[in-house]
């Protein structure tokens, strides 16, 4: 990372991730889109069976995450999008994602045999390190003690003590 003073930082586009509600996230992109945002929801397409019938259809590659492309005049406009509960934290800022991720997730996406799996709500596992990223613990990091589908079990440290708190999977995210 270069230590140099940048002139006019406020105005550098970077990606960052934004955190959703639940099942909202190509809508978030599509309004984000409308309102003149860089935005983007990676999707991979998947076989769906219902009792009837069988159905390609494409979900979100990353579970209640958008990727947006601004500069910090734009958070505002992005944070006020119905939906949209915050931008993702890594210590104590908005988290950067490199443009050689974005990227390499574009690339890989683009081939015919791709088929990336993301750890979801479904895939807490125990020891697995996780980011809260709702609530009053929101930008913590735990370990999680037990997982399950709707809640998880998270021990975490502080100030020299250890509590274990329940939360809803959807509050949660692996950290990478």
């Amino acid at each position: 990372m270069d230590n140099a003073p940048q002139k006019n930082n406020t105005l550098v586009k970077q990606w960052l991730a934004v955190y959703t509600k639940p099942r909202w996230e190509k809508k978030i992109d599509s309004v984000l889109i409308r309102k003149g945002i860089t935005s983007w929801c990676p999707v991979q397409k998947s076989e769906r069976q219902w009792s009837d019938r069988k159905k390609i259809i494409e979900e979100p590659l990353f579970r209640s995450y958008v990727f947006v492309h601004i500069d910090a005049t734009e958070r505002v406009k992005v944070l006020s999008t119905e939906g949209v509960l915050n931008f993702v934290y890594y210590l104590g800022k908005p988290a950067i994602i490199r443009d050689e991720e974005i990227d390499l997730i574009r690339k890989y996406l683009g081939e015919k045999t791709a088929a990336l799996s993301v750890i979801s709500e479904e895939g807490f596992k125990e020891d697995m390190r996780v980011m809260v990223h709702h609530g009053v613990f929101m930008d913590n990091e735990g370990t999680v003690v037990r997982g399950g589908k709707k809640k998880v079990y998270v021990r975490l440290e502080s100030l020299g003590q250890v509590m274990i708190v329940e939360f809803p999977a959807e509050f949660i995210s692996p950290v990478l």
